[in-house]
This record gives C-alpha cells, sequence and structure tokens, in this order.
C-alpha cells in the first residue's frame, strides 16, 4: 500500500490520467444502467403497478395487448374471483386547447375490480362515469389539471379529468384510466366486445375458453413493442463498456510496469520477493479503480438530482453497487497482465548485468 500510494503522489499527472479514463467510463455506465432502468420502468411500470401474475389475451394477438378483443361469449366462460380483472387497451392522443397533444395509452377498467380498487391517486377521485378520467402526473406536468376538458383521438366524447396518479407508463407513453364504456367507444366497438384481455394476480390462473390463451406476465413484458431489444441493446453496450476499462487499466499498468522493468529489477536484486511487487501492482490498480469509480459516483448522484423529472432515468442503488463491484473485478482481471510481467523478472538480465 506505501509503495502504490508513493509512485501515485510522485507522478501525478500520470496517474490522474488513468483515474480520468477509468471515472468517465464508470460515469457512462452508470448512467447507461440508469437509462436502460429508467426505460424498462416507463415501458412496464403501469403492469408491475397492478401486481398481477398472469395475463389472458385472444390467442390470435401474438401476445399483444393492442392486437387483442375478447368477446362477451368468450368472457362468458371465464371464472373470475377478487383476484381478476378486466381491462381495456387503446393507443390515443389527448388534446386540449392551448396545450400540447398528448399520446398515451387508454386502459379501460371495471371499478369494482381490483385494479380500479388499487390505483394510487396523488389527487382528485376515481371515475365515475364515462366521461371521466384519471391521467398520469406526466400530463399536469404538461400543463393539463384537475377538471380540464380534453378530447381523445377523433372521438367527438367531451372527457374531464377527475384524479392523477404516478408511476402510471406503458410503452412509455402515459396512462390515462378509464371505464371500459369508454374504451368500448375509443375503439368503436359494439357491444358484442367486452375487454381486450383479463390480468390475474393467481400465478396459476387458467383461462380454459376456447379463442384465448393464459401467458405469464414476464412473457407478455418480453414481448411488449421494443422492450427486449431495447433491454438486450444496453445491456450489450454495458458488457462492451466494462470490456473496455478491462483493456484500458490492463494497457495503462502494463506500460507502467513496463517502463518501471529496471527498478523492479533492482527491487528484486535487492532481496524483495514478486509477491511484494505483485501486491503492489494490484493494490495500485485497485485504488485507481475504487478513486474513479467514487467520482464517478458523485457525478452520477448530481446528475441525478440535475435531471429534468420527464427524463426516463432511474438510478437503483444496489443495481449501481452491483455495477461497480464489476468494474473493480474487471480492473483487477486487467492488472493480471503487468503481474504477470513482474513474476517473470529476471534482476540480472534485466539490469543489464
Amino acid at each position: 500500500m506505501f509503495l502504490s500510494l508513493k509512485e501515485i503522489k510522485y507522478e501525478k499527472l500520470r496517474y490522474s490520467l488513468i483515474i480520468g479514463m477509468i471515472m468517465l467510463i464508470s460515469y457512462l455506465v452508470f448512467v447507461l444502467t440508469g437509462l436502460a432502468q429508467g426505460l424498462a420502468q416507463q415501458n412496464t411500470a403501469a403492469i408491475k403497478s397492478w401486481n398481477v401474475k398472469q395475463i389472458v389475451l385472444n390467442n390470435n394477438a401474438n401476445i399483444n395487448l393492442t392486437q387483442s378483443l375478447i368477446t362477451k361469449k368468450n368472457s362468458q366462460q371465464l371464472h373470475l374471483t377478487k383476484k381478476e380483472a378486466y381491462i381495456g387497451q387503446a393507443p390515443v392522443v389527448a388534446k386540449k386547447s392551448g396545450l400540447a397533444k398528448e399520446s398515451a395509452q387508454f386502459i379501460g377498467l371495471e371499478s369494482n375490480q381490483f385494479i380500479a380498487k388499487q390505483v394510487k391517486l396523488t389527487s382528485g377521485h376515481w371515475v365515475k362515469n364515462s366521461q371521466q378520467l384519471v391521467v398520469d402526473q406526466a400530463f399536469k406536468t404538461a400543463g393539463y389539471k384537475l377538471g380540464d376538458h380534453l378530447k381523445l383521438n377523433s372521438n367527438k366524447t367531451d372527457y374531464q379529468i377527475v384524479g392523477f396518479t404516478e408511476n402510471a407508463k406503458l410503452s412509455v407513453a402515459p396512462v390515462i384510466y378509464g371505464q371500459l364504456a369508454a374504451w368500448q367507444q375509443l375503439k368503436n366497438l359494439n357491444k358484442s366486445f367486452k375487454a381486450s384481455a383479463v390480468v390475474s394476480q393467481q400465478a396459476n390462473y387458467q383461462s380454459h375458453s376456447n379463442g384465448l390463451k393464459t401467458y405469464s406476465i414476464q412473457k407478455f413484458i418480453n414481448k411488449l413493442p421494443g422492450y427486449s431489444a431495447q433491454n438486450i441493446t444496453f445491456t450489450f453496450m454495458i458488457a462492451f463498456l466494462m470490456i473496455i476499462s478491462l483493456i484500458v487499466i490492463a494497457v495503462f499498468l502494463y506500460i507502467l510496469t513496463i517502463q518501471k522493468i529496471q527498478n523492479y529489477a533492482v527491487l528484486r536484486a535487492q532481496g524483495i520477493p514478486a509477491r511484494f511487487l505483485i501486491r503492489a501492482t494490484l493494490t495500485q490498480a485497485l485504488l485507481l479503480v475504487l478513486i474513479g469509480i467514487i467520482i464517478a459516483a458523485g457525478l452520477t448522484g448530481v446528475t441525478a438530482v440535475a435531471i429534468p423529472a420527464g427524463t426516463p432515468m432511474t438510478f437503483n442503488l444496489p443495481l449501481l453497487t452491483s455495477i461497480a463491484g464489476g468494474l473493480i473485478v474487471t480492473a483487477l482481471v486487467g492488472a493480471l497482465i503487468p503481474v504477470w510481467t513482474i513474476a517473470k523478472i529476471d534482476p540480472v538480465s534485466a539490469i543489464g548485468g
């Protein structure tokens, strides 16, 4: 430890550059992780707030809620308990004079079923008729207020905002909650259709109805448009950055080791064991990466406070801690190359004797 600190203190500029590189890579990894988490949350926040385990869709819908329709005939074959609920989904554009249009996902519910009962309101009250809406906080950020009247798509019905809720996002769009009757109207459906899907809080729920199929909620989430591709993309980006950090640390430490090869040879000739020099190199790598990660964590904290409220970014402390641990392991693996060089030093040949 003493040798490592002494060397870092003596070569301030050189080691500051290494720390800077590690800090930038760590900061980028943290920000990308936060962005990946934020986008994933905005894809699924509404679904996860329902705490459901299974979903029943039309078997021809390709596990797509937008393409699924359940008829009243199908619904009569379903056995629903207090742990099941109908949902009707439709993509909409909300319009109000003087405000920007907002793309959203309309979710129609039955007020006596569990989803409607557990929606947490930040203000206002739950809908009492098919012309009333509860909307995500994103609408408040966009300038909408309680009591505002708006139009949905080209529908001429005048809808009123009677409540706000939070963490209601689906496919990166804010959710608008209303009644199933309003969903039927928005989809231009006749009364022979009941809903888009049935969701259940029971992990073993099955539909047992012709024309319908039951899926786990995780399988349904994985099939959301762009969800899996987005997660895979971010995972690869983070993995490649960690590989880059390994290469950067290995190259820098190897160059430094080669530059100090005669110094190490002199120390070996004086009886300093190789394990002492190896331990000093590993300690040095650990110190460099720890300092870089700590600075990057500070910058990430500042970013979390400074980013606008609408930015799809979520910083999960346990996840970021595990990422930091991965970076530390990566740094130590990168230090093995110079360690191998030190272990093979021949004092006589290195000094030139």
